[in-house]
């Protein structure tokens, strides 16, 4: 096997809203590339891993076929993509590993405004204008509902002012493209955002191995995204309290103070939001010197 076939290949989506997300995450995890003319490349500089900038609905295929062996995408473009191998009869050779926590959005289901929505029920005997057809598909099957799901590629909002269809399936955000188009969201099918799929081909060994330190990277950057590393001086009488209270915390470092023996300096990683309630909490439980610093990598 030659150098090029043992570089990883991570798919990410080439212009949309998880793009700068994606290549920010990837660079955080300490990725450097330099990108070819047709943009379309990223060269690894000092891992060997390439990036592939491509349309996000290509993603879960180019890792399902083992073209890339992983791949950043929405959770709705993986999900469409799992029924539509599974409506072929083919099973999906890509699992998901990691949430990302970017990219939120929903799949759902819209009315005209004033339409009387009670339900799934209220679907039956009704056209259904969508891109997500599989996702659809396996919901109106799972509820038992009998409705003509109509293909959109785009534009789906104006399929009932067209008379192609009473209701759409359609991601939405701010609800604001719905609102412009006189809809109201009626039900959420799928809440999404983007993840990290990995193909489930069997690798050699040294590619393998460079895969599992790629996502170790990645969840060391994961772990830290609401975590705080807080310091803070603590009366040996408080101790107790004041680690109760720090939000997250499995096991807090206390040091000893030079010069005194009723107070000692305590250091922990919060796993959770610190709020300023938290720092007020901690100062009426006797804590001084609060220091509270964001951390940047983890490694467990």
């Amino acid at each position: 096997m030659d150098a090029s076939e043992q570089r990883i290949k991570i798919a990410v989506q080439k212009t949309g809203r998880l793009t700068d997300h994606s290549l920010h995450l990837l660079e955080r995890c300490g990725l450097k590339v330099t990108q070819s003319k047709d943009q379309l490349f990223c060269y690894g500089e000092n891992m060997p891993i390439d990036l592939l900038l491509v349309r996000d609905d290509d993603i879960p295929g180019l890792v399902s076929d083992d073209v890339c062996d992983l791949g950043i995408v929405g959770l709705n473009i993986v999900e469409e993509k799992r029924q539509a191998l599974l409506h072929d009869g083919r099973e999906a050779m890509f699992k998901q590993v990691f949430e990302l926590d970017f990219g939120h959005c929903r799949l759902s289901l819209a009315a005209p405004e004033g339409t009387d929505y009670r339900g799934p029920e209220s679907l039956n005997n009704r056209k259904i204008a969508t891109s997500y057809v599989g996702i659809l598909r396996d919901y109106l099957n799972k509820c038992g509902v009998a409705a003509e799901i109509v293909y959109f590629s785009g534009a789906v909002e104006i399929a009932p002012k067209l008379g192609r269809a009473d209701y759409i399936c359609d991601l939405v955000s701010t609800g604001s493209t719905l609102d412009a188009n006189g809809l109201a969201e009626v039900d959420v099918l799928l809440e999404s955002e983007a993840v990290v799929i990995q193909t489930r081909a069997e690798l050699s060994e040294d590619k393998q191995a460079l895969v599992d330190r790629m996502l170790q990277r990645l969840d060391g950057v994961l772990q830290v995204r609401e975590s705080k590393y807080i310091m803070l001086h603590a009366p040996r009488a408080a101790l107790g309290e004041i680690c109760d209270l720090l939000p997250g915390s499995e096991a807090p470092t206390v040091i000893p103070l030079e010069g005194t023996d009723d107070k000692v300096a305590v250091h922990a990683v919060c796993r959770e939001t610190v709020f300023w309630e938290t720092l007020e909490n901690l100062k009426s439980a006797g804590a001084s010197s609060l220091l509270v610093l964001p951390v940047e990598k983890m490694l467990a």
